[in-house]
């Protein structure tokens, strides 16, 4: 499956010379990556009005970049694209053992999901979120809450 039909994409926004930032990737791109269960979600199994999910993951932003992150940007019509911000920090991840880094990055998905959900709503897309959230929740065997 080709990554232009993935709904979910990730991309990470490091500081120079930041060895952080580099261990973080192996995280989502890595041998046990996340990117290898985001693979099976296709775009097309959840609506027309999206076709990629953004989470921009952010490792040690400097002030500036944390000060003007919403907590979801604006839905791109003609890229039917959003973006997602996501902090990653020592207080949140790296302090953190290596099962708790990967649920981590699975919950604060979710949750970011679950805004998306709202902008969904209101902007009045065809985005099948819930059945989304479902699927994610099933490649990554989480229980319902």
């Amino acid at each position: 499956m080709s990554d232009e039909s993935n709904i979910i994409g990730c991309f990470v926004s490091l500081n120079m010379e930041d060895e952080q930032g580099d261990s973080f990737r192996k995280y989502l791109w890595g041998d046990e990556g996340l990117d290898q269960n985001l693979k099976r979600l296709n775009y097309e199994d959840y609506g027309k009005d999206i076709k990629r999910i953004l989470f921009q993951f952010y490792v040690n932003p400097i002030p500036y970049e944390l000060n003007n992150l919403n907590d979801i940007e604006n839905y791109r019509k003609r890229e039917k694209s959003i973006g997602i911000p996501i902090i990653i920090n020592n207080e949140n991840f790296f302090s953190k053992s290596e099962s708790d880094r990967y649920n981590y990055i699975i919950f604060s998905i979710l949750q970011k999901l679950d805004l998306l959900a709202e902008t969904i709503a209101k902007k009045k897309l065809d985005t099948k979120i819930e059945f989304l959230k479902k699927d994610f929740q099933n490649l990554f065997k989480i229980g319902d809450d």
